[in-house]
């Protein structure tokens, strides 16, 4: 596999330190009219083009924005590691990977209102393994293997492309690491971690408004005290100022 999920040339420009004041009251505008009942589609064009954004820019604002009364549930139903232990645990398998695979190649990942971290790169019904999926399943492996969850349950999106050769991939790097894991297809993987008892891992927004306890496992990844997600052949290094945009609103700027 030599494919890589690259950052998008014109980034380091959309997403400069110049860009983010425009974008932070980007994102709170968006969230404030979402949060009185403003149709999505309808405010986020209206906020896009009152702060002149550019397509990818608007993707990361959407990405981003929550109604505040939804972002402090999910904030509040949010674990840490210490938190997993002994207790069952499912991961949303595409949306987990994914993440973490543009991480490692240090392709934009934006961190929204909720506080989770989203990619932005727009793979939907079809799916191919890069280069760095295995160090992205390999970071999840030991990470999970330290945090000692009761059971630990992968589903992938069965209409996906390649969710069958995933799923072999996925359990065959258990078998040789002798983690315990069980990968299932489904025909609604949001559904059914929306319904299910335990501790979802996920970042889809729908999942988390319907979710109980739930983790971001990047940021986890990103506060272990390991710096790189390293395994057989090259280190890949966990550099966030690289490529994390950090929209949350934690470090918003005063308005005058």
């Amino acid at each position: 596999m030599t494919a890589r999920r690259r950052r998008e040339p014109a980034d380091s420009r959309l997403f400069a330190s110049d860009q983010r004041p425009r974008l932070h009251l980007a994102v709170a505008e968006l969230s404030l009219r979402l949060g009185r009942g403003d149709p999505e589609p309808h405010a986020a064009a209206a906020v896009g083009e009152r702060h002149r954004l550019s397509p990818r820019q608007r993707l990361a604002v959407r990405r981003c924005a929550c109604a505040e009364p939804a972002a402090a549930a999910r904030r509040a139903r949010r674990v840490g590691l210490v938190e997993l232990r002994g207790r069952p645990l499912l991961i949303d398998g595409f949306n987990a990977l994914i993440t973490l695979e543009c991480a490692l190649a240090q392709a934009t990942v934006v961190v929204g209102r909720d506080g989770a971290h989203r990619d932005l790169a727009g793979i939907y019904g079809a799916y191919d393994m890069v280069l760095e999926t295995d160090f992205a399943i390999a970071a999840i492996g030991r990470l999970l293997a330290d945090a000692a969850p009761a059971t630990i349950t992968w589903l992938l999106d069965r209409p996906v492309v390649a969710a069958a050769r995933l799923r072999a991939r996925l359990l065959a790097l258990a078998a040789a690491h002798g983690w315990s894991w069980d990968v299932r297809l489904a025909g609604r993987v949001d559904v059914a971690l929306a319904a299910a008892p335990g501790v979802i891992a996920t970042s889809d927004a729908w999942i988390l408004d319907h979710c109980g306890p739930w983790i971001d496992l990047l940021g986890a990844l990103l506060a272990a005290p390991i710096a790189t997600m390293g395994g057989a052949g090259p280190t890949l290094p966990l550099r966030p100022e690289l490529w994390r945009v950090d929209l949350s609103g934690a470090d918003e700027p005063e308005r005058g």
